[in-house]
């Protein structure tokens, strides 16, 4: 199956916020059942706000029929960054030096229920990726999000784990992923 796909950039969120907002609930909250402050709307905006305050923050909208069927979106890690922090063993330092060219963080990428499973999930990574002109990307997944079964679309997509790390103290511990932007 094949979307329509429509990039944004920063200056657009105020266009799309809501349909970030309403994506996001509709799978984190319905469809998984994930609840908690870390999982709360509220939360998922101030997160989208400071990513999307950041240089190089972009998105992409997948829509059928004028209807959002799915997101991502992510920000470079500058030199600043503090993505590797909280890993729960430290990387070598050469790995996580940073100069907002080198990596990409998929912050957010979900799929509408109704459109999972048909390849609408690598459609809308790919377009993402294909704008992207970083090296390499990294990403979170919580692995036991479908028993596992998250983790391993992203194996499929290329991704192998660096380690796990828990970037907030209400969130789970995550495995920090990463793959070459370019396949």
């Amino acid at each position: 199956m094949t979307v329509e796909i429509t990039h944004y950039t920063a200056d657009h969120l105020p266009q799309i916020r809501q349909i970030l907002l309403d994506v996001h609930a509709e799978v984190r909250h319905r469809d998984f059942g994930l609840t908690g402050p870390f999982y709360d709307v509220d939360r998922f905006n101030e997160r989208l706000n400071i990513y999307a305050s950041r240089p190089g923050w972009d998105a992409v909208v997948g829509y059928e029929d004028g209807e959002p069927v799915g997101f991502c979106f992510g920000v470079p890690l500058g030199p600043d960054t503090r993505w590797w922090q909280p890993m729960t063993a430290a990387l070598p330092e050469e790995y996580i030096i940073e100069d907002g060219k080198r990596t990409v963080a998929l912050n957010e990428i979900v799929v509408r229920k109704p459109w999972r499973g048909r390849g609408v999930a690598w459609q809308i990574h790919e377009a993402w990726l294909s704008q992207r002109t970083e090296q390499r990307v990294t990403l979170l997944v919580n692995p036991a999000a479908g028993n596992g079964a998250v983790q391993a679309v992203y194996e499929a997509w290329g991704y192998r784990k660096v380690g796990d790390q828990q970037p907030f103290p209400d969130s789970p511990v995550f495995a920090a992923m990463i793959r070459p932007v370019r396949r």
